[in-house]
Formats: structure tokens, C-alpha cells, sequence
């Protein structure tokens, strides 16, 4: 199967993912984890739920990437995201050797891969960077959710 076609497939999975975050409340970003043409880890934001700051998307699927492979070296691995990683994502995707990351909606806020801080070009090894990719559907899902949040906030102040 084609490489872009398959980035596709992978991201409309983690879109999946982000969407079943934030039918439970949390802000919705999604992440997988694939290695030799496998999800082999899957994450939901659980920030909220799970009362844990480190429960975003990309640290839950690498940390169950790592479980399933037995390894915490994730070379051969691409990282899935639906928003660009965080400072910490991005730290626990270098350590975790992660070979490529593709994701979606650009963060200039928060952005550790090419936005705000570029923290693979202090890598000790490549990292291969895809972003952009599926990044409407990305904004629009986030849009939706701070769209609602803010009206209920509304609803309730009034």
C-alpha cells in the first residue's frame, strides 16, 4: 500500500481516537503508534478524566506501545497525532527514539516539533516529520469542543 495512503489511514484513526476524547469531555486529540503496519499503541486525551497531567494522547499510545512491544525503544515506530506534540510529547517521542511523526493541526502556542519550539533539531538521531496532514478535520473537532465549552460556561453564568 502506498506510504501517503496509509498516513491517511492511520490519521483518520487517531482523528477516531480524538473524537472518543472528547465525547467524554476532554479536549479532543487523538494518537497512535505504529510500527510494521500496526497500531501497536492508542491514545485519548484523559488530562481531565484521569485527574493526570501527563495522560495526553501521544504519552498514553507510546506508553502502550512500549507494554505491547516489550521495549522502550520505539525506532522502527511512527507517532500519529492529531495536534501538533507538546514540549513534553515531543521530549517522551525523542526518548523514546521514535523514528517519524506525522500530525495534523499546527500549534503555535505549544508546538514542539516545527511551531513554537523545535526540539528535534537538538536530536541526537533524525526524527522524519510529516505535518499538516489532516489538520482541517483536526481544528474543526477542536473548534467544536471549546465551541460547546464556552456556551455552556455562558448558560451557566447567566
Amino acid at each position: 500500500m502506498d506510504a501517503a495512503i496509509d498516513d491517511v489511514r492511520w490519521m483518520e484513526e487517531a482523528l477516531e481516537e480524538a473524537r472518543q476524547a472528547g465525547d467524554k469531555g476532554e479536549v479532543p486529540i487523538g494518537a497512535l503508534v505504529v510500527c510494521g503496519g500496526d497500531a501497536v499503541g492508542r491514545g485519548a486525551n484523559g488530562v481531565e478524566r484521569l485527574r493526570d497531567a501527563l495522560a495526553h494522547a501521544e504519552m498514553r499510545a507510546i506508553g502502550q506501545a512500549q507494554v505491547r512491544l516489550g521495549d522502550w525503544r520505539l525506532e522502527a515506530c511512527t507517532l500519529y497525532v492529531t495536534k501538533e506534540p507538546c514540549p513534553m510529547c515531543m521530549g517522551a517521542a525523542l526518548q523514546t527514539r521514535i523514528a517519524r511523526i506525522v500530525y495534523g493541526l499546527a500549534d503555535p502556542r505549544w508546538g514542539a516539533v516545527e511551531s513554537r519550539w523545535r526540539l528535534r533539531e537538538g536530536a541526537n538521531r533524525p526524527v522524519d516529520v510529516l505535518g499538516g496532514l489532516l489538520a482541517d478535520p483536526s481544528l474543526a473537532l477542536l473548534q467544536k469542543f471549546f465551541g460547546e465549552l464556552r456556551r455552556r460556561k455562558k448558560a451557566v453564568a447567566s
